[in-house]
C-alpha cells in the first residue's frame, strides 16, 4: 500500500520546516530508520528518518522548499505495487525560505522561546478578523503599545513575528513616529544571503532579549595557573591510561555548575509575578555549527563528575555538528556558557539566553605580567569571565557572590574533584 512521508513536527514550537537536502533519490529502497532528508526547524538542521519501508516512487517537495508540518513530501510504494496516478497525488503548496532584511549577531540560543506574560489579548483587524501574530510578537506589541492590525506580517502565511513589531514605526502618546533606517540596498558585487528559519528565530529572540531584558554585566579576572597545572597532570595520567584528555572548558563547565549550587539564585527565570529558582542545573553549552550557533543542554549537570561533563559536552558537540541531536536536547536549559577562548577572544559580553537569567562569557587564557610575592612582577596566566544577568532576577551583589565562588573553584580546581 502506498504511503506518504510527511514533514515531521520535530519540536513543540515547529509549525513548518525547510527541506534542506534529500539524502535519497527516486527509485531507492527505503527502510524504517533510514535517513532520507535534512530538515531545518526553528532551532537547528536535523536528519529526518523514514518511519516505513518501501521504494521511493516520487519526491513531492524540492530541496530548499518550506512546507507546513504534516504535509506529504514524498511517496513510498511497496514492491511490485502500482503507484497512484500523478493526478491523484496531493498538491503541495511549498514556498522558498523567507529572506529577511538583515541578520543579527548570534550569541547563544535557548530552545525554549519566551512565552510568559503574553496574556489573553487578541488583536483584530479593521474587518474584525483575528490578526495572526506569534506570542512573542504580541508580548512586544503590548509592551510598546504597537497596533498589530496596522502591521504587515513577514512570517509564514502573513503571520506577524517579533521582527515586524520591532521594525514598526514606534509612536508615543501624542509624539511623532520614530523613523526606521533601512540598510543600504544591495548593489553589483554584493551577496544577498537568505535568512534561514533558525537564523530568523535567533534574530527575533536575541533582539527581544537585548531590548526587553534589563542586562547588567560583571567581569572578573581569574588566575588560571593552578587550573592549567592540574589539567596537565590529569592529561598526563589520561595519556598513560589511554583515557580522553580534559579541556580547559571542561573545568570551566564543572565550576559553573558547582558555583550555581553555592549561589542558587542565579539558576532561575523570571515568571511575571514570581521567580522560578530551579533545583537542577541544566547547563546550556554554546556550540558553533555551520548554520550558526546552538545550545544543547547537559541535564542534571550538578550530579555529574568532571569526567562525565567532559564526555557529555564532547558527545553533544559532535552530534550537533553532525545534525544528530534530538529536539528535546536543546530544551530546558537554566544557565548558559559561551566560550570564545579558542578563537583568541580575551573578553566579551554575551546576550542572555531567554528565559534564563544568566549567561557566562569565557575568554582566552593569556600570559601577562602580574604582581607576585613580595611585589615582584612575574609572568602570570589569566582568564577573563564576564557575567550577563537579568536584573529582574539577579541583583548585583548576587552576581558578585556567584563570580566569587566561580573564581575560588577555578583558582583551587582540586575542590571540584572532592
Amino acid at each position: 500500500m502506498a504511503k506518504y512521508i510527511e514533514m515531521p513536527k520535530l519540536a513543540d514550537t515547529m509549525t513548518e520546516g525547510t527541506l534542506v537536502k534529500w539524502r535519497v533519490k527516486e527509485g531507492d529502497k527505503v527502510a524504517t530508520g533510514d535517513v532520507v532528508a535534512e530538515v531545518e526547524t526553528d532551532k537547528a538542521t536535523m536528519e529526518m528518518e523514514a518511519f516505513d519501508d518501501g521504494i521511493l516512487h516520487k519526491l513531492l517537495v524540492a530541496a530548499g522548499q518550506k512546507v507546513p508540518c504534516g504535509t506529504p513530501i514524498a511517496l513510498l510504494i511497496g514492491k511490485n505495487e502500482q503507484p497512484p496516478a500523478d493526478g491523484s497525488l496531493p498538491a503541495v503548496v511549498a514556498k522558498p525560505a523567507t529572506v529577511a532584511k538583515a541578520a543579527l549577531p548570534v550569541a547563544s540560543v535557548a530552545a525554549t522561546a519566551v512565552a510568559h506574560a503574553t496574556g489573553s489579548r487578541t488583536a483584530t483587524s479593521a474587518s474584525g478578523s483575528r490578526v495572526k501574530a506569534s506570542p512573542l510578537a504580541r508580548k512586544i506589541a503590548a509592551a510598546y503599545g504597537v497596533n498589530l492590525s496596522a502591521l504587515r506580517g513577514t512570517g509564514p502565511g502573513g503571520r506577524i513575528v517579533a521582527l515586524d513589531v520591532e521594525n514598526a514605526p514606534a509612536t508615543s502618546a501624542g509624539g511623532p513616529s520614530v523613523p526606521i533606517v533601512p540598510p543600504v540596498a544591495a548593489g553589483a558585487g554584493d551577496t544577498v544571503i537568505p535568512l534561514s528559519g533558525m537564523r530568523r528565530i535567533i534574530a527575533e529572540r536575541l533582539l527581544s532579549s537585548k531590548t526587553h531584558l534589563p542586562h547588567f554585566y560583571l567581569t572578573i579576572e581569574v588566575d588560571a595557573a593552578p587550573l592549567m597545572k592540574l589539567r596537565a597532570e590529569a592529561n598526563a595520567a589520561a595519556e598513560t591510561s589511554g583515557g580522553q584528555k580534559l579541556t580547559v572548558n571542561d573545568f570551566v563547565l564543572k565550576a559553573v555548575v558547582t558555583a550555581a549550587q553555592k549561589v542558587p539564585q542565579v539558576n532561575a527565570s523570571f515568571a511575571g509575578d514570581s521567580i522560578i529558582q530551579y533545583g537542577a542545573v541544566n547547563l546550556s553549552v554554546a556550540v558553533a555549527v555551520e548554520e550558526g550557533l546552538v545550545t544543547p543542554v547537559i541535564r542534571d549537570a550538578q550530579k555529574k563528575s568532571l569526567r562525565e561533563i567532559s564526555d557529555a559536552v564532547k558527545d553533544l558537540a559532535t552530534r550537533a555538528r553532525n545534525k544528530k541531536l534530538k529536539p528535546d536536547e536543546f530544551a530546558g536549559g537554566t544557565i548558559t556558557v559561551s566560550n570564545l577562548g579558542a578563537y583568541g577572544i580575551e573578553q566579551f559580553c554575551a546576550i542572555i539566553n531567554p528565559p534564563q537569567a544568566l549567561i557566562l562569557a569565557i575568554g582566552a587564557i593569556v600570559k601577562k605580567p602580574v604582581v607576585g610575592p613580595g611585589d615582584t612582577i612575574v609572568v602570570g596566566q589569566r582568564v577573563s569571565i564576564t557575567l550577563s544577568a537579568d536584573h529582574r532576577v539577579v541583583d548585583g551583589a548576587v552576581g558578585a557572590n556567584y563570580l566569587a565562588e566561580l573564581k575560588k573553584l577555578l583558582e583551587s580546581p582540586a575542590l571540584m574533584l572532592m
